[in-house]
């Protein structure tokens, strides 16, 4: 899972190039050959699409080895540029994803370049203010209208999903995800020795995960659909056009998996936490508009909200978990401590969920025992 917007907050599109007098931030790299390669790619670039290559400066980094630059346009406007070194990276899904979301009527990046071998990409500039910038966190009900923008963008997408094209979001998979938690978040950094009794409990309980989420009707997977990684257009635009408004990042990891794990990734952000009657409200909406769509043709879930709920709730049981083994990993590993200080975010979506279905009782006092916390509190539906 990456973390941060493709292009974060920074100068905006459009902006004007820095002057003389204040030259762009440098870009640092620890390998000169590559260095040189870029600047020769770059300045090719430069040539054929107009940029001035002098302006080049960090835009992001990412929870990967991917890095992003922007670079000013002579015409006005700006460009970015991926550094995604091939032995590190694979850019093919993010340029398959691309062609699939655009062809869902999604707007994404435009690929205006793309050296494989070399691994740099070009692309169009889609802003720099993310929905998670304009969210009132003080006011949830003030942010409903910016989430029906963000559904407007999910709803096309599920819609035009078809099998065989994208990575199945199988057993293995979730299995996998899963294992980052005791790996690294229990085991690397709580320094946690699970008992006998205490690893029977963690399989049982990730048996119950996989299962119900593989249950679930599929569609594509954007995996990391958040606030983070959908981007406000410059300009002002009606919610009629809000499917082509929003910006859609970060989608590289895209599969085809359970229809819950996008709804459940919007409402149980990784940055931002809301009280469940607004988590629910704008979940009712999706439910709604996924309806009229054939998209909750499954089980009672077309009639019974409620059965559709609890499916989301075990997907994002999944995905928390997933998430505190990786930023776990960020930090011990790849020397990126600053995903840290959000996993008490996930720890509470955990917690709240496991206190809800009693057969994750023995479960949840096991969380509760490496965070040395007291049992959870249960709101909707009550326990199961």
């Amino acid at each position: 899972m990456t973390t941060t917007p493709l292009f974060p907050p920074g100068l905006t599109s459009g902006h004007p190039a820095p002057s003389a007098a204040t030259p762009p931030p440098g870009i640092e790299w620890s390998d000169t050959a590559r260095q040189a390669a870029f600047e020769a790619w770059l300045a090719d670039q430069a040539t054929q699409h107009g940029l001035l290559a002098a302006t080049a400066r960090p835009a992001s980094a990412d929870a990967s080895f991917r890095r992003y630059f922007r670079v000013d346009r002579a015409q006005g406007g700006s460009c970015i540029v991926m550094d995604a070194p091939p032995d590190k990276e694979n850019c093919q899904p993010f340029v398959t994803v691309a062609g699939l979301m655009a062809g869902v009527g999604l707007r994404v990046p435009d690929i205006l370049a793309w050296d494989a071998p070399q691994g740099f990409m070009l692309l169009n500039d889609l802003g720099t203010q993310t929905l998670l910038d304009v969210l009132d966190l003080d006011n949830p009900q003030a942010n409903q209208p910016r989430y029906m923008d963000a559904l407007a963008a999910l709803l096309p997408w599920q819609a035009g999903s078809r099998e065989g094209v994208l990575p199945v979001y199988d057993e293995a998979l979730l299995r996998r995800e899963l294992q980052l938690f005791p790996d690294w978040y229990l085991g690397q950094h709580k320094q946690f020795v699970m008992s006998d009794a205490q690893t029977q409990v963690l399989n049982k309980a990730f048996n119950s995960i996989v299962n119900r989420n593989l249950a679930a009707p599929k569609v594509w997977v954007h995996r990391d659909f958040m606030p983070r990684n959908l981007m406000v257009p410059p300009y002002d635009f009606s919610p009629a056009t809000a499917a082509q408004a929003l910006g859609v990042l970060d989608f590289q990891d895209a599969v085809y998996g359970p229809i819950t794990y996008d709804i459940a990734s919007l409402m149980r952000d990784a940055f931002v936490t809301w009280e469940e009657d607004f988590v629910l409200e704008v979940t009712v909406r999706y439910w709604e508009r996924a309806r009229k769509l054939g998209l909750m043709d499954f089980e009672d879930w077309s009639q019974d909200f409620g059965a559709f709920y609890r499916a989301v709730e075990w997907m994002g049981l999944q995905r928390h978990l997933k998430i505190l083994g990786i930023f776990a990993r960020l930090t011990l590993r790849d020397g990126k401590p600053k995903y840290l200080a959000d996993t008490p975010r996930f720890i509470h979506y955990v917690r709240n969920t496991a206190n809800r279905y009693r057969e994750l009782g023995p479960f949840l006092k096991l969380i509760d025992e490496v965070e040395n916390l007291q049992a959870a509190s249960g709101f909707a539906f009550g326990r199961m």
